[in-house]
């Protein structure tokens, strides 16, 4: 049984769905500290041929608290109208766009519930079932180092092999999560260009750029393009 963990963001870039994608039981670690000019509530679309920023404002947020205990702002009507207009004539905009809208305009403005439904809206758009945990509603012991927090939350789930974004390999030792008995793998994107409005494909886009452009077979070819290491 594999399993990964990840803080929860908004409408991330495609990596962070494969992650997802390469895991048995993902969790939404949602009792850490908020991260300022992160990914928890800001990613980048294609505007004009170029990468553009969209932030959804969460008031008050500090890096002192913990994710959930901090909500988005509900104004988001901005940000959707810049994804309306930027991607109006993609061949998959009534869809995507619908999906958006309904992740972006929850009535619960929980960060940490809109960012996991960015994540389950998709793959429930693309017929794909995944098992999520919520790292705030797990047991496990919170006061001991980052890594043994990993082990100890992959171990509640009885998860043997642990997946961590590429990020971890500064980090985390495959020796020390060997010793406890968890198989540590990274996982890296291998997925290449797909068509865009614009001349140069731009890359790392957030999901909704993918989801725009693709079609349903055609963004589960993207999930599976990825290697662990």
């Amino acid at each position: 049984m594999s399993c990964a963990i990840m803080q929860p963001y908004l409408f991330p870039y495609l990596g962070y769905y494969q992650l997802v994608h390469s895991v048995d039981n993902f969790v939404f670690y949602d009792d850490v500290n908020f991260i300022k000019r992160g990914y928890i509530n800001r990613n980048n679309i294609l505007v004009n041929g170029a990468a553009q920023r969209f932030t959804i404002p969460v008031p008050g947020a500090t890096q002192n608290e913990k994710i959930n205990t901090f909500d988005f702002s509900s104004d988001v009507r901005k940000t959707l109208k810049t994804i309306q207009q930027s991607y109006k004539r993609a061949p998959y905009f009534e869809p995507v766009y619908e999906l958006v809208e309904e992740v972006l305009t929850s009535a619960n403005r929980s960060v940490p519930y809109i960012c996991q439904l960015s994540i389950q809206k998709v793959f429930g758009y693309l017929g794909l079932e995944k098992n999520y945990f919520i790292s705030s509603r797990l047991d496990y012991d919170r006061d001991i180092a980052a890594a043994d927090k990993l082990i100890a939350i992959s171990k509640s789930l009885e998860c043997t092999h642990y997946i961590n974004s590429p990020g971890g390999v500064e980090l985390y030792q495959k020796d020390y999560f060997k010793e406890r008995d968890i198989e540590l793998s990274f996982i890296k994107m291998n997925a290449g260009e797909y068509t865009q409005a614009s001349n140069e494909f731009v890359p790392y886009l957030s999901m909704i750029d993918v989801l725009m452009w693709n079609s349903r077979e055609q963004v589960k070819q993207l999930l599976d393009q990825y290697e662990l290491f």
